[in-house]
């Protein structure tokens, strides 16, 4: 789907990690910065205007613009933005990951178990944490998910590591302050705020479909691959994850996804029970043509699927699903295969001028 790729943080600075088709992870090796495009490169060459996915890349240590609030309380004083108490309070839940590979950043998210990204560690044979309060902890990596690209690392109860607070629940909303904690470029517990610029970003996934990503201009860069974003409380919105660029350069420029943490928690709950991993399936298609109505017109339903099922039909237009709203069909398919097999997903479509919700129980 055009120049972009699928996000990754795990390597060289500011470079993808291991997937030709990331742009430019988060995660960082020890060396100097170098482009993470690997297939993007060319991409953007081909490209120039249109900007490619820097994959696994998400933070960085510049100041960022005042940083503005919606359904949370005002963080500032005197027109600024003081993130002081995020930082101390979320701080030292987050940690450096280290492999043979290069480095990236994770979050403490329940008791000895560590959230990052899986271009972070994807090929590493050997992983450590290092904590905040500057201890180095071998880690065990219980399983990834590299459509969603989380992994989930085990430090073990005695490590005694402060769990983060999650926003599993938050509504979020776009202008919310937005502050991201990592290691980018190696430069670890780097504090960043800016806002929530977007929701449900389709972003392409190695998966060859979309995720349904948080955009922030929090600045982000190498390293910062699955470190947190969190809100003006301290809480974990998502876990960064890759960042778009000019093509020229890896480093940020102020448009930066994040997995949804809701999404990350519950891909890791499935990866520490063993359940399956597949994405959910609606089965529909897009027009050969697009109308620009509002929202998004269903050229297909397939056969036996789970739209059919629903009573959806070719022609409807899809406004909503689960109460987010679709402009685009990369964004529908980005909030359904965020969803797994078995989810019901809540559809309001309209038909013949006529608005109606449809509950799709996902294939």
């Amino acid at each position: 789907p055009g120049p972009t790729t699928p996000p990754s943080l795990s390597t060289q600075p500011g470079l993808p990690e291991t997937n030709a088709r990331d742009a430019a992870p988060a995660h960082g090796r020890r060396s100097t910065p170098v482009l993470a495009f690997l297939a993007g490169s060319a991409l953007s060459a081909a490209s120039f205007g249109l900007g490619t996915l820097a994959t696994r890349n998400d933070t960085s240590s510049v100041t960022a613009p005042p940083a503005e609030t919606g359904s949370v309380a005002p963080v500032g004083l005197g027109g600024g933005s003081d993130v002081s108490g995020v930082a101390a309070l979320l701080g030292p839940s987050v940690v450096q990951v280290e492999s043979q590979l290069g480095l990236g950043s994770g979050v403490v998210y329940d008791d000895g178990y560590i959230l990052t990204n899986n271009h972070v560690i994807e090929g590493a044979t050997t992983i450590r944490v290092r904590t905040a309060d500057g201890r180095t902890l071998d880690a065990d990596l219980i399983g990834t998910d590299p459509r969603n690209d989380i992994a989930v690392l085990d430090v073990g109860r005695d490590a005694g590591l402060p769990i983060a607070q999650l926003a599993t629940d938050a509504d979020l909303k776009v202008g919310q302050t937005a502050v991201a904690i990592g290691s980018p470029f190696q430069l670890q517990q780097t504090v960043t705020a800016g806002i929530v610029s977007a929701l449900n970003r389709p972003v392409p996934n190695v998966g060859r479909g979309y995720s349904a990503m948080i955009q922030t201009d929090a600045p982000i860069n190498p390293g910062n691959s699955g470190g947190a974003l969190a809100n003006a409380q301290g809480q974990v919105i998502g876990i960064n994850a890759s960042i778009r660029t000019d093509g020229a350069s890896s480093t940020n420029a102020g448009i930066g996804f994040a997995i949804p943490i809701n999404v990350a928690v519950d891909v890791a709950g499935r990866i520490r029970s063993g359940e399956p991993l597949d994405p959910g399936f609606l089965g529909v298609a897009p027009p050969n043509q697009d109308d620009n109505q509002v929202g998004v017109e269903i050229g297909e339903v397939t056969a036996g699927s789970a739209a059919e099922a629903a009573g959806l039909r070719a022609g409807d237009q899809v406004l909503t699903v689960d109460g987010a709203p679709v402009n685009e069909f990369a964004e529908l398919a980005g909030l359904i295969q965020s969803k797994f097999p078995g989810e019901n997903v809540a559809i309001l479509i309209e038909r013949g001028g006529q608005q109606q919700t449809l509950t799709a129980t996902l294939g």
